[in-house]
This record gives structure tokens, C-alpha cells and sequence, in this order.
């Protein structure tokens, strides 16, 4: 076991890339509104490191609401050939401006017009309305490079507890804690 829950989260990720049949990206998120009403959905990782695990989004979306009322939230990977999964809770943040443009530059075209043409998480009369508005972005925007609409950017989950689960026999796991303090980490086995 690793002293730092980073460089253990690198190292499962980088298994999981190898030896996973699905999508390793996807992740639960688990937010909280400023009401305590909890919900959860499978968005994607887009990038890690010490600082912590980021995902993109429409920031009037239901999640990204939710985020700006209660800084908090939880994440869930789940890898099942390897019997493993990672919890990892911690405060969030939006990214700044210049890395949301780098990520968003990087997107497919399509992927960057549907920003544009998403109101998410809003009513949606028609599948038609949707495509309407899709089509109008691309005409709009022509051979020019699209660019990051303001309602839409990353967030940042800043790690300050993970564990790490690993399937056992006769449902006997082996989990650790990982919980951050002032000085570093400190790390607990958990009953299974």
C-alpha cells in the first residue's frame, strides 16, 4: 500500500486501462442540492492528478446546480474485472478558463456544437427542437473553430478522503481508508 492515496489511484486506473473491458472513465458522481437532496450520475473522468479528478459539464445543469449550492461531492469507480472499486469524497471547484479552453478545443466538432445547442437538464419538447438548434450552431459558427460556450466548463473534486475496495473471498474484502489531515494522510483498515 501506497502512503499517498494518489499515486494508488494512479496505479488501479492504469490496471483498469489495461485490463477492463468498459468504459474506465466512468465514474458515479454524487451531489447534494442546498436542500440535502442527493443525486447521482455516470459522468467522465477527464483528467487526474495531485490536485485532483476533473469532469466537464453544461454549468446549468442539474449537477453542476447542485455543485455551486453544496461544494461538495463523492465519486465511485467501479472495476469489475478486477473486483475493485474506489470511493473518493472531497470539495469541489469549478476550473479555471484556460483549462476548460484547452480541454474544449481538444473535443470533436460534434461534441463541441452540442454544447452550444444543449440547454441541459432543461424540458425538451422534441428530439427536432434539438436538432434544430444543433444545425444553427454549425451554421452558425461555419469552418471557424467553435468556441467554449460560457455556460459550459470543468469541474475539479479535490480529494480529502478515498478507499480503496478489493472483492475477497466469503465477502471477507479488504478495504482502506484513506482520510487527509494537515500533515498528510493517514490510512485505516475497514471491517469488510
Amino acid at each position: 500500500m501506497s502512503d499517498d492515496p494518489h499515486t494508488l489511484f494512479r496505479e488501479w486506473y492504469a490496471d483498469a486501462e489495461q485490463n477492463e473491458r468498459h468504459e474506465t472513465t466512468a465514474m458515479t458522481l454524487a451531489t447534494a442540492d442546498a436542500a440535502g437532496r442527493v443525486s447521482a450520475r455516470i459522468v467522465l473522468l477527464k483528467h487526474h492528478d495531485d490536485r485532483g479528478l476533473v469532469f466537464y459539464t453544461n454549468l446549468g445543469s442539474r449537477k453542476s446546480k447542485a455543485l455551486q449550492a453544496n461544494a461538495q461531492a463523492a465519486l465511485l469507480f467501479w472495476f469489475p474485472v478486477a473486483q475493485r472499486q474506489i470511493r473518493i469524497e472531497g470539495a469541489v471547484s469549478q476550473v479555471d478558463d484556460a483549462e476548460a479552453d484547452e480541454y474544449f478545443a481538444g473535443r470533436p466538432r460534434g461534441s463541441q456544437l452540442g454544447a452550444w445547442a444543449s440547454i441541459q437538464s432543461t424540458p425538451l419538447d422534441a428530439r427536432a427542437t434539438l436538432e434544430a438548434r444543433l444545425k444553427d450552431f454549425d451554421v452558425r459558427f461555419g469552418a471557424d473553430p467553435v468556441p467554449r460556450p460560457p455556460h459550459w466548463s470543468g469541474w475539479r473534486l479535490s480529494p480529502d478522503w478515498f478507499e480503496f475496495w478489493q472483492e475477497g473471498d466469503s465477502r471477507l474484502h479488504d478495504r482502506f481508508a484513506y482520510s487527509k489531515t494537515a500533515t498528510g494522510w493517514t490510512i485505516q483498515r475497514l471491517y469488510p
